[in-house]
């Protein structure tokens, strides 16, 4: 395994430019997740540092060793796709040893290797099956175990749970993050889903038009997003417009629809502002009364709410450009619809971003 650089790496296709100058360090051992939209550039980061395609400009390093201009063959890596590809004509036990096969290995190395990595991805007694034979799940673990099959320096994976439903990828998102830990292997891994980049990477870096909007673990991106597509991408957000009204104390305060909140100030406050606060942090008070120091409220009907099993999503028009969305304990009141109340939250519980 090895650490992985991007110096000033870039991709273009004529005047379309699919990846902009990227810099990235991905330490050895590290789980990194490429996360965005369709079209952002995740996968192309992926192929380049496969070596499927050459960059535009800029370097490619493995540990210290430039590999911008080698092969993908030559490169070590491991691949995983989300189709499998597994050999549907092999065993299971052929298809994990299949890369130690062509790299020349002693028959009794690599039926060591294949026992160890079926007990690693819990599939003991499949050796001579074959993938028609399996789950999906299961073939996708095989495909993890081929892929690492001959401790590659990289192990690269392209969406691998994308074909799968949603009970069966939040247990292989389980299952790849202990055999990722267990083999300590430098993985990249691109998904547009949010929830699965922040349940099982070490770091994410935020893809959107080719850039690098952030990068940070799940909590910095989701507690402290950098910009308004961050902020909307990762996770619910609630996102209030409002003029910034000078400082007080220790807060900047903002005006939105004539109810002045206050929020933490970045240096560069000025102007039309986005407050983005998320549901689960913002709770729905009386329309009268007192509330405790350091609370912002806006006022504010009940428009709908919506039972979700786990909690309920109340939405609340406010004057803002969309309903404010509240989510609650299913157990808590929640006030009828039509109801006048105000919606709350801490002051430091929202972030301010540029409008």
């Amino acid at each position: 395994m090895s650490s992985v650089t991007l110096q000033g790496v870039s991709k273009s296709y004529g005047a379309v430019a699919a990846l902009r100058t990227m810099d990235l360090e991905i330490a050895q051992g590290e789980f990194l997740t490429l996360l965005g939209p369709s079209g952002c550039g995740k996968t192309t980061t992926l192929r380049l540092v496969a070596g499927f395609i050459a960059p535009s400009s800029g370097r490619i390093l493995f540990g210290g060793d430039d590999v911008t201009d080698l092969p993908v063959q030559k490169r070590e890596i491991g691949m995983v796709f989300q189709d499998y590809a597994l050999f549907p004509h092999m065993t299971i036990a052929d298809n994990i040893g299949f890369g130690l096969v062509e790299r020349g290995r002693r028959p009794a190395e690599i039926a060591s290797k294949v026992n160890e990595l079926i007990q690693l991805i819990r599939l003991p007694g499949v050796e001579n099956r074959f993938p028609a034979e399996l789950s999906g799940g299961q073939q996708q673990r095989v495909a993890v175990a081929r892929a690492v099959a001959h401790s590659p320096r990289v192990l690269l994976m392209d969406e691998p749970l994308g074909a799968l439903d949603l009970k069966l990828r939040e247990a292989m998102q389980a299952e790849i993050s202990a055999i990722q830990r267990a083999l300590k292997i430098t993985t990249v891994y691109v998904t547009h889903d949010q929830s699965e980049a922040m349940s099982m990477s070490d770091r994410i870096a935020v893809m959107n038009d080719g850039v690098v909007e952030q990068l940070g673990s799940a909590t910095e991106i989701y507690n402290r997003p950098a910009s308004r597509f961050v902020a909307s991408f990762v996770g619910q957000i609630n996102l209030v417009e409002g003029d910034f009204a000078g400082i007080e104390g220790a807060w900047a305060a903002v005006s939105v629809g004539g109810t002045k909140v206050h929020v933490a100030a970045p240096e560069w406050i000025a102007g039309r502002v986005t407050i983005g606060v998320r549901p689960e942090q913002l709770s729905i008070r009386p329309a009268e009364g007192s509330l405790p120091a350091g609370t912002n409220a806006l006022p504010g009907t009940v428009r709908s709410s919506m039972f979700a099993g786990h909690i309920f999503k109340v939405e609340i028009d406010a004057g803002t450009a969309a309903p404010i969305v509240v989510e609650t304990h299913p157990n808590a009141p929640v006030p009828a619809v039509g109801a006048r109340v105000r919606v709350a939250w801490n002051a430091p519980n929202a972030v301010v971003l540029a409008s």
